[in-house]
């Protein structure tokens, strides 16, 4: 069994200056940390594209607390095609919703009642917002095509601990106790990761991962990258494996020690962010 700690979900976005509005001024969410890159990622961090792009970390709190949402812009690509691979992201922040009609992002009120409204990113990717007053990424939900097969890998192998009542058609999957939640839910029909998939990341401690490696191996699981160590210009390394679940669906494991180096909260970031999206040469 594997013990982790969530960190982020990683979404492909096209328009960089449309997408910080949307996260930062209506989700209430705030710039952690923002990285510059020249060439793609060794782990395709970045998807498999070999350009200039750029990382940019945001949440409601700092990354060794919180659940965050990164936010992968590739110079030169405006958009991407959307699958159906992500059910959605929950979030909850106080004003959201107003903020939103304010900056006019259609909210959409479901049928059920009972369960929250939703807003599209400018990419499409689907919000859910919640009442409570806790500002926090909830959770991920993933789609998947036979959730007992899914239910399986991310909990008898991936050592995440069923929480909540989930039902015939998902499952509720957690590594705190349901602070953060990936939810998996049963797809109707194919699953299309398109152009647009995303990649969820965990922690574990440095001498953890080469058993994960193992692991999986043994099983006869996909391991997308085998262990490589990644650099930032100016920051922590860290040391990653990639792997995919049984639709495809991406998950890195990252070691803490240096993951929690290369986390630390940059003040300067926001500035830094407007900046290059000021210079973009891409998106006058």
């Amino acid at each position: 069994m594997i013990a982790a700690r969530a960190l982020h979900y990683v979404l492909k976005i096209g328009n960089r200056a449309r997408n910080i509005l949307f996260f930062r001024d209506v989700l209430g969410m705030k710039v952690l940390r923002h990285e510059e890159f020249t060439q793609g990622c060794d782990a395709a961090c970045n998807g498999p594209y070999d350009n200039r792009w750029s990382k940019t970390m945001i949440g409601y709190g700092p990354e060794s607390s919180n659940f965050v949402i990164e936010l992968t812009y590739n110079y030169g690509v405006q958009e991407y095609k959307l699958g159906n691979d992500l059910a959605g992201l929950t979030v909850a922040c106080p004003g959201v919703l107003d903020r939103a009609r304010t900056h006019n992002f259609p909210v959409e009120e479901q049928s059920d009642p009972t369960q929250p409204p939703v807003l599209r990113s400018p990419d499409g990717y689907p919000v859910f917002v919640v009442p409570d007053p806790n500002p926090q990424v909830q959770r991920v939900a993933l789609n998947v095509t036979d959730l007992a097969k899914a239910r399986s890998y991310w909990a008898d192998t991936l050592g995440m601990v069923p929480v909540g009542s989930g039902g015939t058609d998902r499952a509720e999957l957690s590594y705190d106790q349901g602070k953060f939640v990936l939810e998996l839910r049963q797809s109707i029909g194919a699953l299309d990761r398109a152009k647009a998939y995303g990649r969820i990341a965990f922690a574990v401690p440095y001498d953890v991962q080469p058993r994960i490696d193992e692991l999986i191996q043994k099983m006869g699981g996909t391991i997308l990258t085998p262990l490589i160590t990644l650099d930032t210009p100016g920051k922590a390394s860290v040391r990653v494996i990639i792997l995919a679940d049984p639709d495809g669906h991406e998950i890195c494991f990252v070691d803490e020690e240096g993951f929690s180096a290369l986390s630390a909260v940059d003040p300067e970031s926001n500035a830094a962010l407007d900046k290059y999206i000021i210079k973009d040469p891409f998106q006058k």
